[in-house]
């Protein structure tokens, strides 16, 4: 017998002994346990509960798995279902909302696995809360962080061979890869059902397309550059890395490229579609329905040369795919980018492997780096978003004592504001409410079931955003009804003093933005402890709240820099368990100083174009240095220019003289007496520090006396 047929005998030996071995301890392994949810234990060993509308819905698609599922192959015996859309976003439409519709959980950032005996979903602590109240005892809940993978929950589920399905439009090409090599591990395997399971079961019930969201022209006003000369940029960019064509797939993408904007998902100011950009065509796929003819004459689309766009039905991309790749050499599919997961594995798929060219959309530093008009408008959103929140919280103060509150009443009252304001479009992220021990948790967004009362006894953190037609706001500010603790001020302190620090850094270009992340954290970091969240990340232009290339996070290995028109946020945090938290966030403008290093690379800086009051009750002056203290008074003068400039002209004085008092100047530099008092002394030591000086005051009272003495002699 030959050599090659003896290795092949021993590998499947080998292959068997292993499969054996891995079947054994599957039999006697536990099965994965998840987050305790103790509303479902007394149910342990009862009759099964009473069908209700989710359960139904669980076991019309597991039969879908077994039945509908052959249409397209053999049956699965797993099914995995992301809560994004086609577009990958985390925030979708009510018409999108596939694992709502199945579960209950009305959440996002989640991803659920179910089986014929078993239902497992996987989300961020800061919704574990929310989803063990919404969902019925059938579902197990997981971490995202966690020690339990999907594919360790499907294996303990499921004998070998066994297949999974998904549907590859709401999977991004590098985590369905990821998920491929994870199940083929515990041999299972991966494939595509383009027809997603739940779009079957829910049927003529899913919600139509809301007929009134047609598209809006971003006006130049605002846009500052014509759509036009984008999209030549672009194609100028493609054509350096030797591209035929892009496949644009990010909604804030195609609506920054064309300036236009829509209502199709919460939070996020974008038009549900797809674009193809050429070097000779541009292609536009839309539902129809949205096309008015303003659209029309802004997109030009009467006409048949290059910068002419056609508009195609939303789902003829794929057809024309299928059909352009024929022509095509190269073609740019857009990878992850930070915040950015990259395209589809169905628009990966859909392209000849051959012809892909993997790269991070252009669109993404085109975008980031804002014009001067744009730049002006993001300056003058924040003057308004900050006059909004010194009217909302000088409303609430006074009316705190005479009416009882909890964060979900406090919610609607800041939102309200909010929306009143000039060119206010919607909000740009879930208004966070915190107060007590909620404010201990990151990532805490209340709910009617987690909704608690607000009282003066602990700290209440806010954190708000609104779409302006100017631009995109994002800020939290911590508060007190009450009078604080001394730890509550040390910790409040320690915040503040990161951000200023930020706020007022000059730095060369070439730093990366992980290296400036111990600039914020450093006085945390001396209080023993840390935040969890990045300190900042990319904000758009009436766009997304959370926009790439920036991240400022230490251990992020990112090649990215900032560039004078940046615009990112900026936040810091302090969270002492099941007690407080403090956080602190500001939106930050990149500058270019004018100045340059000895090897000739500018000089970067930062400005604060977030402009609302902190909290003066919670600041520990002995805690802040004098330049601490000039940088606070600087940011405090700033607010009293142009917010109270804004308040003024909407002639709302109440909120205008709660801003001046937020706002007082403070002295820079501490007395004696309030040195030593803040370091810890007393009267006694106070006088006693003064013992030596008065001694030495007298001896040379004496020794001056003696020696006029002896001159006169």
């Amino acid at each position: 017998m030959t050599t090659a047929k003896w290795n092949w005998i021993w590998i499947r030996i080998c292959r068997l002994a292993l499969s054996i071995l891995l079947v054994l301890c599957a039999a006697t392994a536990e099965a994965p346990v998840g987050y305790r949810r103790e509303i479902c234990e007394h149910r342990k060993g009862r009759p099964m509960q009473p069908t209700n509308v989710y359960r139904s819905r669980l076991l019309a698609m597991r039969e879908q798995m077994l039945i509908r599922a052959t249409l397209e192959g053999p049956e699965i015996y797993g099914y995995i279902l992301p809560s994004t859309d086609e577009h990958l976003n985390q925030e979708v439409a009510t018409r999108d909302q596939r694992l709502h519709y199945l579960s209950g959980y009305t959440g996002n950032r989640a991803v659920a696995a179910v089986t014929q005996g078993g239902a497992a979903i996987w989300l961020e602590n800061r919704f574990v809360q929310q989803a063990d109240g919404e969902l019925d005892c059938d579902w197990q809940i997981y971490l995202a962080s966690g020690n339990v993978s999907i594919a360790n929950w499907l294996s303990s589920q499921l004998r070998m061979n066994k297949r999974i399905g998904a549907d590859p439009q709401l999977v991004p090409h590098h985590l369905w890869m990821s998920w491929e090599r994870e199940l083929a591990d515990k041999f299972l395997k991966l494939i595509k059902i383009n027809s997603n399971l739940v779009d079957m079961i829910w049927d003529s019930e899913r919600p139509e397309t809301p007929k009134h969201h047609v598209i809006q022209v971003q006006a130049r006003d605002f846009a500052g550059e014509k759509w036009e000369d984008k999209v030549n940029e672009l194609r100028r960019r493609l054509a350096h890395l030797n591209c035929d064509a892009m496949i644009v797939t990010s909604l804030t993408e195609i609506a920054y490229l064309f300036n236009i904007r829509g209502t199709d998902i919460p939070f996020t100011p974008v038009v549900k579609s797809f674009a193809i950009i050429s070097q000779k065509d541009i292609f536009f796929y839309v539902d129809h329905g949205k096309i008015s003819l303003g659209i029309d004459l802004h997109l030009r689309t009467d006409c048949y040369n290059d910068n002419c766009v056609r508009i195609k039905e939303y789902k003829q991309i794929w057809s024309d795919i299928r059909t352009y790749v024929q022509i095509w050499k190269r073609v740019l599919v857009p990878a992850p980018c930070v915040q950015e997961p990259g395209a589809s594995e169905a628009i990966y798929s859909a392209v000849p492997a051959n012809i892909v060219v993997e790269h991070i959309s252009p669109i993404i530093f085109m975008r980031a780096q804002k014009n001067s008009e744009e730049q002006e408008g993001m300056r003058m959103a924040h003057i308004r978003d900050g006059a909004a929140i010194c009217e909302a919280m000088s409303n609430l103060e006074a009316r705190f004592d005479m009416e009882q509150w909890t964060e979900e009443k406090i919610k609607y009252e800041v939102e309200l504001w909010l929306l009143s304001q000039t060119h206010a479009k919607g909000l740009s992220l879930r208004t966070v409410i915190a107060y007590g021990e909620h404010s201990a948790l990151p990532y805490y967004i209340s709910n009617n079931l987690t909704d608690i009362e607000v009282s003066d006894q602990s700290l209440l953190v806010i954190e708000s955003g609104v779409q302006y037609l100017e631009g995109t706001t994002d800020v939290s500010r911590t508060f007190i009804f009450g009078e604080p603790t001394r730890d509550m001020k040390r910790a409040y302190t320690a915040v503040l003093a990161g951000i200023l620090h930020i706020s007022d850094l000059i730095f060369p270009a070439s730093v990366k933005p992980s290296g400036l992340d111990s600039v914020v954290r450093a006085k945390v970091w001396h209080e023993m402890t840390d935040y969890p969240q990045a300190t900042g990340h990319g904000i758009g232009a009436y766009g997304s709240v959370e926009e790439p290339p920036i991240s400022v996070a230490y251990g992020q290995n990112s090649s990215f820099h900032f560039k004078q028109g940046y615009f990112f946020s900026s936040e810091s945090g302090y969270y002492k368990r099941d007690d407080y938290g403090v956080r602190i966030k500001n939106v930050l403008e990149v500058l270019d100083t004018g100045k340059t290093t000895t090897s000739a690379e500018h000089f970067l800086a930062f400005q604060s174009v977030t402009l609302v009051p902190y909290e003066p009750k919670l600041i520990d002056g002995s805690m802040l240095s004098s330049d601490e203290k000039r940088m606070l008074n600087r940011y405090n003068a700033k607010i009293r220019k142009y917010i109270g400039g804004e308040l003024k002209r909407l002639g709302n004085m109440k909120a205008f003289y709660w801003m001046m008092n937020k706002t007082r100047h403070i002295r820079e530099y501490l007395t004696e007496d309030e040195y030593l008092a803040a370091m810890g002394g007393g009267c006694h030591s106070h006088n006693h520090a003064h013992l030596p000086l008065l001694a030495l005051t007298v001896v040379l009272m004496i020794l001056l006396a003696f020696i006029h003495s002896k001159w006169h002699l």
